[in-house]
C-alpha cells in the first residue's frame, strides 16, 4: 500500500488549481475526477474536459514509493475544506479505493483507473516558446476580457483574439457592439502567430494568474495553445474561424476629444444608469465646450440627470450608449485619467489612456 503524507493546505491548494474546468455533470463520468501521480514526494494532478487540460506538480517530499490513479475532484475538495490547515493528510491507494485520513477523520472513496482517463493529445507542431510576466498577462486579460461574447452564434466571438508579432503581444476581444484591445511587450522577436482563445480558457486563466514574479511561457500550433507558469501546465484547444479585422473598427483621425478624470466619470455614469430600463440601458450624453451632461429615463418616466466639468472646446455632441458597455470599460482600468474621441452622435467612440497607445477600446452608439 502506498501512502502520501503532506499538509491539508498544500493538498488543497494544488487540488483548487486544476480543479476549476472539473464539469460536474459529463457524459464521461471520468471527467469528474482529478488524475492523481505520485513520483516520490512528487505529487502530479491533472484534470481535463476533453478541450482543456490542466496540470500541476507539488513537491511535497519525503515519501517513496509510486501510484497513480483518479478520484472525484469535488469531493476531494469539499472533504479537505472541513479540515484544518494545517494538519497532516495522508492519501493511500488500493486496487478500487482511496483512503484519506486526517486526525481521527477516515474517507473511504471509489476511485477509477487511470489508465481510463483521456488526456489532451498534445500538438506536435508548437510554435517558438515566448513569455511575459504573469501580471502584465493578467492585466491584459482583464483590460478586454469583458468584451467577449457570450453564446454568440459567431463563435469566433467567444473568446479573445491573441496576435504575437515582433515584441508584441495584442490581445483583443469583441461582441460585434463593441471592441477592446490590450497589448504588452514581450521579451523576444516571433514571428506573426494569431490565435483564439476559447471563453471559458480565458476565464480560468484569469483564475489562475497571480500578480506574483514570474514569467507565463507561451506556444502556440494550428489547433491548440500551451501556457506554463508557477509549477502548472495549461494546454486549450483553440477557437476555429476568422476573427474580424480590429484595426478596421478602431477610428482613426475624430476630431472631438476630451480628457477627463477615469473615477469622477465612472460615478457618475453608475448614478444615471439606476434609472436606464432594464432593457436598453441606455444614456445620453451631451458634449458642449466646458460640461458633459449624462441623462437616462426609463418607463416608468423616472430621470435622472448628472454634470461633469470638462476643458473642451469642440463641437457640440449628443450621442446614446449601451451604458454598461462604457462601465465594464472604466472599471477595467485603473489610470487616473481617460480620453473620449468622437466624430459625431453616429460614430463609434474610441476610449484611450492619454499618452499610452497600448490600449484601446471601441463602442457603438445606440439610439435613445
Amino acid at each position: 500500500m502506498i501512502v502520501l503524507k503532506a499538509t491539508q493546505d498544500k493538498v488543497l491548494a494544488a487540488l483548487q488549481s486544476v480543479s476549476g474546468i472539473v464539469e460536474r455533470r459529463h457524459t464521461l463520468p471520468i471527467l469528474a475526477n482529478v488524475l492523481i501521480r505520485k513520483t516520490g514526494g512528487q505529487l502530479q494532478l491533472t484534470t481535463s474536459d476533453l478541450e482543456i487540460q490542466i496540470r500541476t506538480t507539488a513537491e511535497l517530499g519525503g515519501d517513496e514509493g509510486n501510484f497513480t490513479t483518479t478520484i472525484g475532484a469535488r469531493k476531494l475538495i469539499d472533504i479537505l475544506r472541513t479540515m484544518p490547515a494545517d494538519q497532516t493528510v495522508s492519501l493511500e491507494s488500493s486496487a478500487s479505493k482511496l483512503v484519506l485520513k486526517g486526525g481521527k477523520s477516515r474517507f473511504t472513496l471509489q476511485s477509477l483507473p487511470a489508465e481510463d482517463f483521456p488526456l489532451v493529445q498534445e500538438a506536435a507542431n508548437f510554435g517558438p516558446v515566448f513569455s511575459v510576466p504573469q501580471k502584465t498577462l493578467k492585466d491584459l486579460l482583464s483590460q478586454v476580457s469583458f468584451a467577449m461574447a457570450v453564446h454568440d452564434i459567431r463563435y469566433y466571438l467567444n473568446g479573445i483574439l491573441f496576435v504575437a508579432e515582433g515584441k508584441q503581444l495584442s490581445l483583443v476581444a469583441t461582441d460585434g457592439h463593441r471592441l477592446a484591445f490590450s497589448s504588452a511587450t514581450l521579451d523576444v522577436e516571433v514571428p506573426r502567430q494569431e490565435v483564439i482563445l476559447p471563453r471559458k480558457t480565458v476565464l480560468e486563466m484569469q483564475r489562475l494568474l497571480s500578480d506574483a514574479e514570474g514569467a507565463i511561457e507561451m506556444q502556440f500550433a494550428n489547433n491548440q495553445a500551451k501556457f506554463s507558469f508557477g509549477g502548472m501546465e495549461f494546454v486549450t484547444k483553440l477557437v476555429e474561424g476568422k476573427f474580424p479585422d480590429y484595426n478596421r473598427v478602431i477610428p482613426k483621425n475624430h476630431k472631438n476629444t476630451v480628457t477627463l478624470g477615469r473615477a469622477p466619470l465612472l460615478a457618475s455614469l453608475q448614478r444615471t444608469a439606476i434609472l436606464t430600463s432594464e432593457k436598453f440601458k441606455g444614456v445620453r450624453l451631451n458634449i458642449e465646450p466646458g460640461t458633459l451632461r449624462i441623462a437616462s429615463n426609463n418607463a416608468e418616466q423616472e430621470e435622472a440627470q448628472d454634470e461633469l466639468d470638462i476643458d473642451y472646446g469642440g463641437d457640440a455632441i449628443e450621442i446614446g450608449f449601451n451604458v454598461t458597455y462604457l462601465i465594464d470599460a472604466l472599471s477595467n482600468m485603473d489610470q487616473d485619467m481617460v480620453k473620449l474621441d468622437l466624430a459625431d452622435s453616429n460614430s463609434s467612440a474610441l476610449l484611450t489612456i492619454p499618452e499610452n497607445a497600448s490600449f484601446k477600446y471601441v463602442v457603438m452608439p445606440m439610439r435613445i
